[in-house]
């Protein structure tokens, strides 16, 4: 056929002279999409490549050029490779060897066998890509081309890797790695030590997966190469990720983002933020999982990475189910599968199956987990993807375990282990060992969970993940606290707690990550003062529920102030109950969450530590959570609207919100009671007889630090405030910071009063926010009591605020506050970055809070919320801890959206107590009482919502009659 064709071309040299000239003008413009290295090509290249090689295919077959025309076909299979459409690349891969074969022999068969072995790689279809691998590797050999056998090497170790048969891979990489550095080959060596990386971190073998990300850095960095940088970068993070150093594997991750903004690589950007939101994921920030999982998102669909969309919908699937919200987690992974069969992916489409199962198992409906496992099982068996087979009978094992039939799981998990050990898969294994010691741990069977849970111990200990040593030491602790053998329960308890604590020390001055980690692995250190209490270790007990009280908090006070909290022995044996009590007030009271209600201990009368149990026999969470939504509707207002009342409004609008309020008050005058009496019942009534003096400081627990303790009310209708000042603590060891901290080191004179910030420009999420006349009216009212001269309007700009922020001894902010955080809105800054307002330009946020060198005695939060945020392990977590952690003493803040002119009469009277020399919770209570005797604000909801947090102080006013 060739020759003919050459034959005709001879007899007419015209038209051979035409061919030749098109063909090699369409050969020059389409040569560019002939390099299966190629990273991307958009849809226009992709086209114009597809027309050019079309054109050349019509020519080389007028020509009758055998070898033209194959070549033609591979170049064609490269596109459509690069375009994602790896079926029609496979098609003219196929033709191409074919074509091959017949003029060539087998001189290019090993390239051919390459680009169907990645071709079918990328399907999913990984048998058949060992298969072709294998065949160009013997096809290499035969023509003794080293480097084409080295690159067979690499690409047996992927296709071997993404089946799970991680030793099978690592000896190939090893293969590849010793002919890279026989033929001096310093990219492909640096690329053989990724991969090797790779395969040592998915055997569990963390430390050498380092030390070969190391290698492969070292060479990056040699050549210049800064993509490869990036990428030994990138392994380095998930390697770090795996031994629970999880600030050192950010740091990694963020080090290959920045390396891919430099090159303008936005595909390896997307992978870079895909990397951040596992490791935030993994580090228990599901968060900000989803907001990197949404930035990978956005640069996949920006760049056409179907493969990439369909990832990053699967992680996002995964923060949200982390996050809760199973419903938006399911459609995220439908997407998922919708993308896995849309480009012929089995193996992807397998996973997108097993998220599916893991979000209906959370939500609850186990048989359709069950199902879509199953889908997942069967498609990992298909494309002989052990791994995922593995994963797919430890997700069966797990939806079974839910759903109560313990048996079935243990089968389940038995069988993960077995593949787990069978492809090497050493963290899968101790993954198995755990569940497995679950399994017989409620199959009641103590001494095999003991057994299996040991074994997880053994190998999470082995491969240095001190995360998965914290869970299984915890597990241990369960065992033999059920066998009650308290000493030893005890014993793995505190070793669990050791673990987190490791984890949590290498987290320097990261707040938020600390907050995440405490909140992730909370109940550890509430199983181990529970069981200290049984053993009536009364004061053990304490400390150790304290040692998980605002930790993160008590790290950033120590900073601030230059010393510790409690000292280290405090939580031990030794511990001395004097030297407790040397700095604990009288009538302290630290409330706990057990499993069927709460524990209180109260320092009573300086002399003894006591507690007292209240049975509640449902969830305690839940019970306060359900309690307190009924208290807030009993006594007229919702703790989840923005300034109800903060407002400008015309006078219609007043008349018309008055006349609903005066229903309100009606309506809760008669009911508001009923729940107010129901907390006082279950929190004080127990330790009542406990309390003497007239003051209460409380340490409290999950929805407790929202809770209006000033307004509980006793049987004879007399409410708390009326007997005792109150006031909230985060946690002893910050109690004890603030009591050494001296005096000198906060301010003693001077005032900030901010007032109805100019917010007339900002809009915030959606809603044009308005101006607060009564905010402007209330902070120019503390001014001539005080003779201050407020910030109010444009004056009081955010840079202006954290400006003078620092030099003060009181601080005193009225204007619209975040419901969910209280973070608030000042005036924008007149120098911004953009022209378009952004939140940094006016949002007083928690983190530009806890970078100000704040030395106010007090700050009062006089805005909507401003005592709200997320309740977590570590406490409330908002703008009053921001506040605390940045230096100030004690901060006054407002518990739901709060009435402009009750707020303008609560503040004269407190001010007026306060300057004239009483203590800030004096000033409190005889604001509140002020107000309860008054004829227009003597409802709850105008006068119980202030909580003061903190230390008692006094502040100091020179020239003030």
């Amino acid at each position: 056929m060739a020759e003919k064709g050459q034959e005709e071309a001879s007899s007419n040299p015209s038209r051979a002279s035409k061919i030749s000239e098109e063909f090699r003008n369409t050969r020059k413009e389409g040569k560019a999409y002939g390099n299966i290295d190629n990273t991307s090509v958009n849809k226009k290249d992709f086209q114009k490549a597809v027309d050019h090689l079309d054109i050349q295919l019509k020519i080389a077959r007028e020509m009758g050029n055998m070898a033209v025309e194959g070549r033609i076909y591979c170049h064609l299979g490269n596109a459509y490779y690069l375009h994602e459409d790896y079926q029609k690349a496979i098609d003219y891969y196929e033709r191409y060897l074919k074509i091959d074969i017949e003029v060539r022999g087998t001189k290019e068969e090993g390239k051919v066998f390459n680009c169907l072995g990645i071709a079918y790689y990328e399907v999913g279809d990984f048998q058949r890509a060992i298969e072709y691998h294998e065949r160009g590797l013997n096809s290499f050999k035969e023509v003794g081309n080293r480097a084409g056998e080295g690159r067979a090497y690499c690409n047996l170790g992927n296709a071997y890797y993404s089946l799970g048969y991680f030793q099978k891979a690592k000896g190939y990489y090893e293969k590849h790695c010793k002919i890279a550095t026989e033929l001096e080959d310093r990219a492909g060596e640096g690329k053989a030590y990724g991969n090797l990386g790779n395969a040592y971190y998915s055997l569990g073998d963390f430390h050498k997966a380092i030390d070969c990300n190391e290698c492969d850095l070292k060479i990056a960095r040699e050549m210049g190469d800064r993509e490869g940088e990036g990428r030994a970068s990138c392994n380095l993070g998930n390697a770090y990720d795996g031994l629970g150093d999880f600030q050192k594997a950010i740091e990694y991750h963020e080090q290959h983002l920045k390396i891919t903004r430099e090159v303008g690589d936005r595909a390896g950007e997307g992978k870079a933020y895909c990397n951040l939101g596992n490791a935030y994921r993994m580090f228990g920030d599901f968060q900000k999982a989803k907001e990197y999982s949404e930035r990978d998102l956005k640069i996949a669909r920006e760049v056409g990475d179907k493969a990439g969309e369909g990832q990053a919908y699967g992680n996002l699937g995964d923060a949200y189910r982390r996050l809760g919200d199973f419903q938006k987690a399911i459609e995220y992974h439908e997407r998922e599968l919708n993308i896995a069969t849309e480009v012929g992916n089995k193996a992807k489409k397998g996973r997108a199956y097993g998220n599916l199962g893991n979000a209906y198992c959370s939500l609850g409906d186990f048989q359709k987990a069950i199902e879509y496992h199953e889908q997942d099982l069967k498609i990992s068996k298909e494309v002989g993807d052990r791994a995922g087979e593995g994963g797919a009978y430890g997700n069966l094992g797990n939806a079974y375990y839910r759903n109560g039939d313990f048996l079935k799981a243990r089968d389940y998990h038995e069988r993960n282990l077995e593949i787990a050990i069978e492809v090497g898969d050493r963290a899968g294994e101790g993954r198995a060992y755990g569940n497995l010691g679950n399994a017989y741990y409620s199959l009641g069977d103590s001494h095999k969970a003991i057994e299996y849970s040991e074994r997880d111990l053994k190998f999470a200990t082995e491969v240095g993940d001190r995360a998965g040593e914290g869970v299984a030491y915890g597990r241990l602790g369960n065992v033999y606290e059920g066998l009650e053998d308290f000493q030893k329960a005890i014993y793995y308890y505190k070793n669990s707690v050791k673990a987190f604590d490791h984890i949590r020390s290498k987290l320097i001055f990261k707040d938020k990550w600390k907050i995440s980690l405490r909140n992730t692995y909370f109940d550890v250190k509430s199983e181990l003062w529970q069981i200290l209490l049984k053993q009536g270790r009364v004061v053990e007990a304490l400390l150790t529920a304290d040692q998980g009280r605002a930790e993160a908090l008590n790290d950033l006070l120590e900073v601030k102030y230059g010393f510790k909290g409690l000292p280290p022995e405090m939580g031990t044996l030794s511990a001395n109950t004097s030297d407790i009590l040397s700095f604990l007030p009288s009538n302290t009271v630290v409330i706990g969450f057990n499993k069927d209600g709460i524990v209180s201990w109260v320092n009573e009368k300086g002399a003894e530590i006591k507690s007292r149990r209240s049975l509640i026999n449902v969830p305690v969470t839940t019970y306060f959570q359900s309690l307190l939504e009924t208290t807030h509707d009993e006594i007229g207002v919702r703790a989840d609207v923005n300034c109800e009342d903060r407002s400008l409004r015309n006078p219609k609008d007043e008349k018309v919100a008055k006349e609903r309020s005066s229903k309100t008050e009606s309506h809760s005058s008669h009911f508001e009671s009923n729940s107010l009496q129901a907390l006082y019942n279950v929190v004080i009534d127990p330790i009542r007889d406990l309390l003497h003096g007239d003051e209460i400081l409380v340490v409290p627990q999950g929805p407790l630090c929202l809770a209006p303790y000033a307004a509980f009310m006793d049987s004879n209708s007399k409410y708390l405030c009326e007997t005792f000042r109150i006031r909230l603590l985060p946690s002893l060891s910050s109690l004890r910071l603030i009591q050494n901290c001296s005096t000198d080191w906060h301010s003693k004179t001077g005032a900030l009063l901010v007032g109805d910030p100019w917010v007339q420009e900002v809009v915030y999420e959606g809603k044009p926010l308005d101006q607060l006349i009564w905010a402007k009216r209330e902070v120019q009212m503390i001014g001539e009591i005080l003779q201050a001269v407020p910030l109010v309007g444009m004056q009081a700009t955010k840079d202006e605020v954290l400006r003078r922020i620092s030099s003060v001894a009181l601080v005193h902010i009225a204007a619209h506050g975040k419901m969910e955080t209280g973070e608030i809105a000042l005036a924008p800054n007149t120098m911004r970055s953009t022209q378009i307002l952004v939140k940094e330009d006016y949002l007083l946020t928690m983190k530009d809070v806890l970078k100000a060198q704040i030395r106010a005695r007090l700050v009062v939060l006089s805005c909507c919320h401003s005592a709200r945020g997320e309740v977590k392990a570590e406490g409330v977590v908002g703008i009053a801890r921001a506040f605390l952690g940045a230096g100030a003493r004690s901060v006054l803040v407002s518990l739901w959206a709060i009435n402009d002119e009750a707020t303008l009469e609560f503040m004269k009277v407190f001010y007026q107590h306060l300057v004239h020399g009483r203590s800030a919770s004096e000033a409190l209570n005889k604001a509140m009482k002020s107000m309860r005797e008054s004829d227009r604000f003597s409802a709850v909801k105008y006068w119980a919502p202030f909580v003061l947090i903190g230390d008692d102080v006094t502040l100091e006013f020179e020239g003030i009659d």
